[in-house]
């Protein structure tokens, strides 16, 4: 099998072997490289010690030289160079307590965590594969490299990976392997929730999100997000339903493009259904104010996962208002006012939100709910095209045109302003400079 390694890495590769030394582009690379894809980087693995790695280079970062990694950069690219080794003894489910080097490949390879991930490559021997990952790989498998509970026993994280792993490559985790990630998923509460958060982005951002059903069904959402496991047990017995309220998040997720903030409203926008549920007569049920709740708690567990600060608030206005004007008649004033709201910039991803909650739901309706849902696009669209004003941002006047009046600066000016704003909203042509002096001349 022939990879076609890039230039600076064959330069690597050449440099180690000119020296004496082995050297591979390894893992990730090379399982990408194997299906067809475009690998997004090149890591290199070689029996050189990182000294030796050093010398041969002109510039290199100590990227973590106690784990043999060098950094080599050729003109501004950066390629992780690291050192055949033996990992020690994992004393905290994540990283060994020492690393002993060695000169022997296939060492290296067999600490790694996934077959898939543990093939290396160059040109002089070609693909060397000796733990069955391109066997795997072409039967659509995630197999855990030697004995599945001893590699999540050294390094927990690798459990998420293996699923995450699967929905990302559309593969089924072999039997061992899955049957290791229900016995071990407990340990997963010894990881940073840093790690947690940067494997469940790459699980929403596949294309298999709804994949979390396995996260689920082996007990891994119990710990990394115990809030999903109450909507997966909670049941919709309603004409707009057709399902529990955490299946219809997972059919949601697939629904909508793989984008981080919106994948994540997705899977959270119903969260809140659970703690509000009611039972009626008849035995239907009903989540009346879930939006409000889910949104608290989709800041809640955001923040518990690290998120910034702009995901959480993005994410957030999109739980909120993801049931914004279900049920009413559209206008285009009632638009404005719905952007002024939810804001300028949420609202064009609240349409995606929308029309993948729609569809996740029961047939009952559903195209006059997505009539509804073509009718709320339309507005905003005559809005954007005759540039209509929705925020302060690009009312005709602002606070210092107010002060120059005479007006002082405080609350009482930021709620003229805002009583401005309200009849442009009423009425776009009343956005005229001099009308809204003179509304402001004559006190509001």
């Amino acid at each position: 099998m022939r990879i076609t390694v890039p230039q600076k890495g064959q330069y690597i590769i050449k440099t180690l072997h000119d020296a004496g030394f082995q050297a591979y582009a390894v893992g990730g690379c090379v399982r990408d490289s194997v299906l067809g894809r475009t690998p997004q980087d090149w890591d290199i693995t070689t029996s050189a010690r990182p000294e030796q790695v050093k010398a041969l280079f002109q510039r290199t970062i100590d990227t973590g030289l106690q784990h043999g990694t060098v950094t080599v950069m050729l003109q501004g690219e950066g390629f992780e160079v690291t050192t055949y080794r033996i990992d020690g003894k994992y004393e905290d489910s994540r990283h060994p307590a020492q690393v002993t080097f060695t000169p022997d490949l296939r060492e290296d390879l067999r600490r790694r965590d996934l077959t898939i991930n543990a093939m290396a490559y160059n040109d002089a021997e070609g693909l060397v594969d000796l733990f069955g990952g391109l066997e795997d790989l072409e039967a659509g498998i995630v197999r855990c490299v030697g004995e599945a509970r001893e590699r999540f026993r050294e390094d927990a994280l690798r459990i998420l990976r293996a699923i995450r792993f699967s929905a990302q490559l559309g593969f089924s985790i072999e039997e061992e392997t899955l049957a290791a990630v229900e016995e071990l998923a407990p340990t997963l509460r010894r990881i940073s929730a840093e790690r947690i958060q940067a494997e469940l982005v790459k699980l929403m951002v596949s294309p298999h999100p709804d994949y979390l059903r396995t996260a689920y069904d082996k007990g891994v959402t119990k710990v990394i997000l115990p809030e999903f496991d109450k909507a997966m047990e909670t049941p919709q017995n309603h004409p707009h339903h057709c399902c529990s309220v955490g299946e219809h998040i997972l059919h949601s997720l697939c629904l909508v493009e793989a984008e981080h903030t919106l994948r994540l409203a997705m899977l959270l926008h119903d969260i809140g259904k659970p703690n509000v549920l009611t039972v009626d007569e008849d035995g239907m049920t009903h989540f009346h104010g879930h939006a409000a709740v889910s949104a608290a708690m989709a800041e809640q567990i955001l923040r518990r996962l690290k998120f910034d600060n702009d995901t959480v608030r993005r994410v957030c206005r999109l739980v909120q208002y993801h049931d914004y004007g279900n049920g009413q008649e559209i206008d285009i004033r009632l638009a404005r006012r719905a952007m002024n709201r939810i804001g300028e910039e949420a609202f064009p991803g609240l349409f995606a939100v929308k029309r993948a909650d729609i569809l996740a739901q029961s047939s009952y309706l559903r195209q006059e709910k997505l009539d509804r849902l073509e009718a709320w696009q339309g507005c905003y669209r005559q809005i954007l095209d005759s540039h209509q004003c929705v925020s302060l941002k690009t009312l005709a006047v602002n606070g210092s045109d107010l002060i120059a009046m005479g007006w002082k600066p405080g609350r009482e000016l930021g709620e003229a302003l805002s009583m401005l704003l309200e009849q442009v909203l009423e009425d776009p042509a009343r956005n005229d400079r001099e009308w809204l002096l003179a509304k402001a001349r004559e006190g509001i």
